[in-house]
């Protein structure tokens, strides 16, 4: 019989993106793999590179931890949502409903919860509001971090988050070729997210004369934020990276980033030196001070505050990073669960196999390199 497995998860990419390696893996395996997001989320758009994934639409209602009349309205969005996620499970008929989060993964969790288990992915330090909700009706709850445990009791497992497997095949020689840098120097990589972190940018560039004798600089600004004055050789910018990126993190020497959790996993697992310059607490929930603190103490990487962030501080941190490098990929080398996918993967089978609905296959083997 035919496993079936529904996915969720959406609002931003970094909800999205790590189910790929998943759903990839599961459709290999010969399970039959739906989606269901909104019309208009990025989750939509991502899901038109996988034609071999069905994808249904919902309606979902943004959830904020602040007072706004907008909830009013969400509120029924919510539930109007949720009913139709639960006629479209109960068509579909899945043995597993999986969620990596976001606000539209709520009324599916919601739906779901009385035909089929439901396993939960929480990417940061500490459950978000969407996932505080879901992991109420999860049979199992899959964290990136080993200390978030203690927020779970017995739902909880340690796994890692699932990694893309074309990350591991970047290329050097084919990211020298796209940047056409010279590649004599080592390199450093900023990357802010699709939108871009405009204090780094900004700090960034006005390093460039302290960095570029020393480093070539790879620099991934965000949509709208190329600043086409700093054009000078080795430093290159680029709004947003897609096909390219794997050969991009092959080429980076280390990285400069914010410290979005599948990011910063992202780095662990391909052994990549990193600084994480957080989102402050005026500007998110904390979650991101949490998860580079994590890094920091396990020996992963390093952390500027952007309040202590000018171009004397992001320089010499940048260029400590680089000296310490060696020190830092041999702490990354010996972290369990770099990679999560075959953890969750293992989660996504059993839970499978209590729906009753089939004989899980057994686990195919993922391929990567090391």
């Amino acid at each position: 019989m035919q496993q079936t497995a529904v996915f969720t998860g959406g609002g931003s990419a970094g909800h999205v993106t790590p189910n790929f390696a998943l759903m990839r893996a599961l459709r290999c395996e010969g399970w039959s793999v739906h989606y269901i997001g909104t019309a208009a989320g990025i989750e939509k758009t991502l899901l038109e590179s996988a034609p071999d994934i069905r994808y249904h639409t919902i309606s979902a209602g943004k959830l904020r931890r602040y007072f706004s009349l907008k909830n009013v309205a969400d509120v029924f969005r919510v539930a109007r949502g949720t009913g139709q996620a639960k006629r479209l499970i109960k068509r579909i008929k899945p043995s597993v409903v999986f969620s990596k989060g976001g606000y539209v993964s709520v009324p599916v969790v919601l739906g779901a919860r009385k035909i089929c288990p439901v396993v939960v992915h929480e990417s940061d330090y500490t459950p978000g509001l969407s996932n505080r909700i879901a992991n109420r009706f999860a049979s199992k709850v899959c964290v990136t971090f080993e200390d978030t445990l203690s927020h779970l009791g017995a739902k909880g497992v340690f796994t890692g988050t699932p990694i893309r497997k074309e990350l591991y095949d970047g290329d050097r020689a084919r990211g020298l070729a796209f940047t056409k840098l010279g590649g004599n120097k080592p390199v450093i990589m900023m990357m802010g997210g699709g939108l871009g972190a405009k204090a780094i940018n900004d700090t960034l560039r006005q390093a460039l004369p302290a960095l570029l004798p020393r480093f070539d600089i790879v620099h991934l600004c965000g949509k709208g934020k190329l600043a086409t004055q700093y054009a000078q050789p080795g430093y290159v910018q680029y709004e947003y990276i897609d096909a390219e990126q794997p050969d991009l993190f092959a080429l980076a020497d280390i990285v400069l980033s914010r410290a979005g959790a599948n990011a910063i996993f992202e780095f662990l697992a391909l052994k990549k030196p990193a600084l994480l310059v957080p989102l402050p607490l005026g500007a998110s929930r904390g979650d991101q001070i949490q998860n580079a603190a994590y890094f920091e103490k396990k020996g992963y990487a390093a952390v500027l505050k952007q309040e202590d962030m000018t171009a004397d501080t992001l320089t010499r941190t940048l260029v400590r990073l680089y000296e310490d490098r060696q020190r830092y990929i041999r702490a990354m080398a010996g972290s369990p669960n770099a990679d999560g996918t075959g953890a969750v993967l293992d989660v996504i089978r059993q839970a499978a196999l209590t729906s009753g609905k089939g004989i899980v296959k057994a686990p195919h083997v993922l391929l990567k390199k090391a």
